[in-house]
Parts: C-alpha cells; structure tokens; sequence
C-alpha cells in the first residue's frame, strides 16, 4: 500500500505530537496562507464528505516550513560581497 500526501501529512503530526494551529504556524513560515479547518479536512478519512486531498504544493510548503520550524532560519556562509561567478 503506497502513501499519499494525506497520509503522509498524519504520521508526521502524530509522530511530531502537532496540532492543526501548529500546523498553520509551520506553513506560515514559508508564507504560505492556510485555515485550520483546511488542514482538518486533509487529515479525515477518505470516506468523510468533507476529506479534501492533500496536493503536492502543500506537503512541499509543509516540508520547507517544517525545516525553518526545527532548525531555524537557514544562514547564507558565503559573504554578501562575493560574487560566487567571479572565480571560476
């Protein structure tokens, strides 16, 4: 049986102990705008009237956010002056 993005998005809630204003708060550190009813209908079950699939573009803005989350904001280690073409 494979995984989709659904279910991917569960085992890590579960796994991370998130809750779904959690959840909100990762995405919204890569600017990406979602409600809490949203990522409700993502984490139902198929069969429920109201289950939304989970698209690509989420899970990846999850991810992304979910690192900044974990690890904080990535730092740039080449100096702002330098120019990475200039020396080849």
């Amino acid at each position: 049986m494979a995984l989709n993005n659904n279910d991917i998005l569960k085992k890590l809630r579960v796994a991370l102990k998130m809750r779904d204003d959690d959840i909100v708060e990762v995405l919204a550190l890569v600017d990406f705008r979602i409600s809490k009813g949203e990522i409700g209908n993502f984490c139902r079950s198929e069969d429920h009237p109201k289950f939304v699939k989970l698209k690509d573009q989420v899970l990846r803005n999850f991810l992304n956010g979910l690192i900044i989350y974990k690890r904080g904001p990535r730092e740039d280690k080449r100096p702002k002056n330098q120019n990475p073409d200039k020396n080849k």
